[in-house]
């Protein structure tokens, strides 16, 4: 037990020094290579803070815990929208680049509904798989060339937000930059899988079951590495990046590491587990539509926002603990769901369309 608790603690500090690394290299070889930082978020911070969901989920498929591979993806996407942008959110009201209402996020609720079409049939069988990698490498490839048409703006663009470093500093060189990068990224990997690796241990020593783990604890400790970048991304005032690091996972989670994990699973294909296609794919795809109002009114999401996404994703947690453990107290707790998280949705869908003030 002793042993479990410090390796969590290790990879918390490797957490931490990683995502200051990778959020630092990332931001500044955006502006030398005149790439806004938004599109940096969305493909090389996104993509390299969620290799612990792709690694962990292709590890599962080939181990046979096909569950924890699912319940890795959908758990992730929730936590990352839910709990990821209400903690940033809570730590400074994130502006929104109208990229991302215009484009990025209905991306995300189209990749969202995709998979949940194609596992109506109870699993994301080859050709699926095949399918939504090829629609990884379309997407990527797109927000490159856009980026490259758009680079002559978006230095001037992202000055005032993010100044480029005095010359001659330890940090101004586009290698030292890209180091950083790669550096923070290997911390965040090794960081998450080994606080991946303590938690859940402990979880089956509880008796809980892979599908749940998959869920909860494995969805969290693998975005542990989106956390700790879109948190440090806010503390530093480099909203795009924080935004678009989530946005972009989440894209990323869907199309690259349920893609992958299918292939991995061969002809067989990837069985998705009955409790996930009754309410999980539907609460995952739920958190993303609910981006597009907090997005579109006023442009940000504001500290109470942030805060109503905390609070659900607790709730979610919460009935997902109880259900697992088939708790008696199961009926009572989804009965006051039902009762008092409708009413509030639709009360916070009323508050967030009255129009307010753009805050830039």
């Amino acid at each position: 037990m002793t042993t479990q608790l410090l390796l969590f603690a290790a990879g918390l500090v490797g957490l931490v020094a990683g995502a200051e690394l990778l959020v630092r290299g990332a931001s500044r070889l955006a502006l030398s290579f005149g790439i806004s930082p938004l599109v940096v978020g969305l493909t090389v911070v996104a993509f390299g803070t969620s290799a612990p969901e792709m690694t962990v989920s292709v590890a599962a498929v080939l181990d046979g815990q096909t569950g924890l591979a699912i319940g890795n993806v959908v758990g992730s996407n929730v936590f990352n929208v839910l709990g990821i942008l209400g903690l940033a959110a809570l730590i400074a009201p994130l502006l929104v680049h109208v990229q991302v209402i215009r484009q990025e996020v209905p991306i995300m609720i189209g990749a969202s509904l995709l998979v949940m079409l194609l596992g109506l049939d109870g699993r994301i069988g080859l050709v699926d798989a095949a399918m939504l990698a090829l629609l990884l490498v379309a997407y990527t490839v797109f927000l490159v060339v856009q980026s490259r048409a758009q680079s002559a703006s978006a230095p001037a663009e992202f000055a005032a937000e993010l100044p480029p470093p005095a010359t001659g500093r330890w940090d101004s060189h586009w290698a030292v930059q890209l180091l950083l990068v790669v550096a923070g990224l290997a911390l965040l990997v090794v960081g998450s899988d080994t606080m991946v690796g303590a938690a859940v241990s402990f979880a089956r020593a509880l008796g809980i079951s892979e599908t749940v783990i998959g869920l909860t604890i494995v969805a969290v400790g693998t975005s542990l590495p989106e956390v700790a970048a879109s948190v440090m991304a806010a503390f530093k005032g480099e909203r795009d990046i924080a935004v678009g690091n989530v946005v972009g996972s989440c894209v990323f989670n869907l199309l690259g590491v349920l893609g992958l994990a299918g292939l991995a699973a061969g002809s067989a294909g990837l069985p998705i587990p009955d409790s996930v296609l009754r309410l999980d794919l539907w609460v995952m795809l739920a958190a993303a539509v609910a981006c597009l109002p907090i997005f579109v009114t006023g442009r940000e999401v504001a500290r109470w926002e942030g805060a109503v996404f905390v609070a659900y994703y607790a709730a979610y947690t919460a009935y997902l603990i109880l259900r697992a453990q088939q708790h008696e107290a199961l009926p009572a707790f989804s009965g006051l769901m039902m009762g008092f998280v409708g009413p509030l949705t639709l009360v916070t869908l009323v508050v967030m369309l009255i129009p307010r003030g753009r805050s830039g």
